[in-house]
């Protein structure tokens, strides 16, 4: 059985690039023009999300070189280590819905420093997997399509990453613990 999952995986994706041009090019669908308009719309898009990218960026980057971040962390830090919480992954949490690459990076390095088969390294690897990067997927889809009031989506992302963060924690206290 594991070696037909096996084979499947190695095979799903290059079938399925194979098979979407054979069935345009049956159905009389111009692929090779279909292919360069797609791409033509893509470039399009991605100028249209550059402004939006850089604000964000030079937000991140003034959130963390500012020292609002530690200071932050300073605060809750204390009623988050009697509680059991390491403290060294309340960056993470911080840092997720904002940054997909720093959180990535802040990850590797705690995983790097204390080891993958810590519970810091759980906690991690635990909440990089049950969050998102809230504020950057609104703004790239949002500014994609040109959305200006994104202020529910905003509230049920950031819920949703809070509801992530704990639920990653509380689970690997419960499981790891």
């Amino acid at each position: 059985m594991l070696s037909f999952i096996n084979l499947i995986s190695t095979w799903a994706i290059p079938v399925i690039i194979a098979f979407i041009p054979v069935y345009a090019y049956f159905r009389k669908v111009p692929v090779y023009e279909s292919f360069v308009d797609g791409a033509k719309e893509g470039f399009g898009t991605a100028i249209s999300i550059i402004p939006s990218l850089v604000a964000m960026m030079v937000a991140i980057s003034v959130f963390r070189a500012s020292g609002a971040l530690d200071f932050f962390i300073g605060l809750v830090a204390p009623l988050f280590q009697w509680m059991g919480v390491p403290p060294e992954v309340l960056p993470l949490g911080i840092l997720r819905p904002l940054t997909g690459t720093g959180s990535l990076a802040f990850t590797t390095d705690l995983i790097q420093t204390h080891g993958p088969d810590s519970m810091i390294g759980r906690i991690a690897s635990t909440i990089q997997g049950s969050t998102d990067t809230t504020l950057y997927v609104l703004t790239v889809y949002f500014g994609a399509v040109g959305i200006r009031n994104g202020r529910y989506a905003l509230k049920v992302g950031l819920f949703s990453d809070i509801v992530g963060f704990v639920a990653a924690i509380m689970i690997c206290l419960l499981v790891f613990g």
